[in-house]
């Protein structure tokens, strides 16, 4: 059964903003590392945030928040990105609107201007999950825990000889069970890696433990740096949700705020941004409207000029 591993607590339900941002800090402080999750109905914008309101609290997203066509979709865009911009923004205690979120050429999300802490997004059906941590990288996926992928093909897609040896023995819904963890496991570690779905899931493996799991090569052989820590915990309404954290060796700094994350003139200009353009850093572009940290070029309407397949998770 999913459980915790070192590094990596227990997945905090959102609560009030005020439980959010205290669990947050207590997760970072005492592990370096917080998962959340929330529902889909909780973070839908309400009537007060919608309009300009929407707009300053999505920042540069509001752009593709306008061009997704299909009103659910629109929907679990902005609520994951709110969700998003609530974590990080407890995590360097600023309001979620001051919080610049930007995109790298895969799609994974990064905070503007605060290096300290990294973020990763996921979400299915009802199921929205943010991770943070000033350790390093981290990634996060949410699936339901139903989903059905025992005998569909999925093994000889996903997994390693190692791990197919190692289901074979075993009964359909304990098959189902593990295929489920390792998916999540493998989009956890290819997401912190920055890869995505880049790297074939049958060139790297996990060894599932009561308390996490180890990375493990083709053959089971082992793969993983101390450095790494995984872990897949159940969640409310049957879902599992996979984490990995690398851990850079950026210490254990207390301090996350934004007065000291960044220069003081440059946080009044990127609140000034955001709350008379709702696009905070759009003053950094170039002449170009090429992103100078992403090196990533934006159209006219201020949306980015990516290949489709490279959106990431909407």
């Amino acid at each position: 059964m999913p459980g915790p591993h070192v590094g990596i607590p227990e997945p905090l339900p959102t609560g009030t903003p005020g439980q959010l941002g205290h669990g947050v800090r207590a997760a970072l402080a005492t592990s370096g590392t917080a998962v959340v999750h929330g529902s889909l109905d909780a973070w839908l914008p309400g009537p007060g945030r919608t309009g300009p309101a929407l707009r300053r609290l999505l920042g540069r997203d509001w752009q593709r928040y306008q061009r997704i066509p299909l009103p659910r979709m629109r929907e679990r865009f902005a609520a994951s990105r709110l969700l998003l911009r609530h974590v990080a923004g407890a995590a360097i205690d600023a309001a979620p609107e001051s919080v610049d979120l930007s995109y790298q050429p895969g799609g994974r999300p990064y905070v503007r201007g605060c290096d300290q802490i990294d973020v990763s997004l996921s979400h299915t059906d009802e199921m929205l999950v943010v991770g943070v941590t000033r350790r390093g990288r981290i990634g996060v996926d949410v699936e339901r825990r139903a989903r059905r992928m025992a005998g569909t093909g999925s093994e000889s897609q996903t997994c390693t000889p190692f791990e197919r040896a190692r289901l074979d023995p075993v009964d359909m819904r304990v098959r189902n069970d593990t295929l489920v963890r390792l998916w999540t496991l493998k989009e956890a570690y290819t997401k912190a890696l920055g890869q995505g779905l880049r790297l074939r899931f049958t060139e790297f493996g996990f060894a599932l433990r009561a308390d996490g799991a180890c990375l493990t090569g083709p053959a089971g052989e082992p793969a993983g740096e101390p450095d790494w820590s995984f872990g897949t915990f159940h969640l409310p309404g049957d879902y599992v949700v996979g984490a990995a954290v690398h851990d850079a060796g950026l210490g254990a700094g207390s301090d996350l705020s934004t007065l000291t994350a960044l220069d003081e003139g440059m946080l009044d200009a990127l609140l000034g941004a955001a709350s008379t353009s709702g696009d905070p850093a759009g003053f950094l572009r170039d002449a170009d409207r090429v992103d100078p940290v992403t090196g990533m070029q934006f159209g006219h309407d201020g949306g980015k000029v990516i290949p489709h397949r490279s959106l990431g998770e909407v």
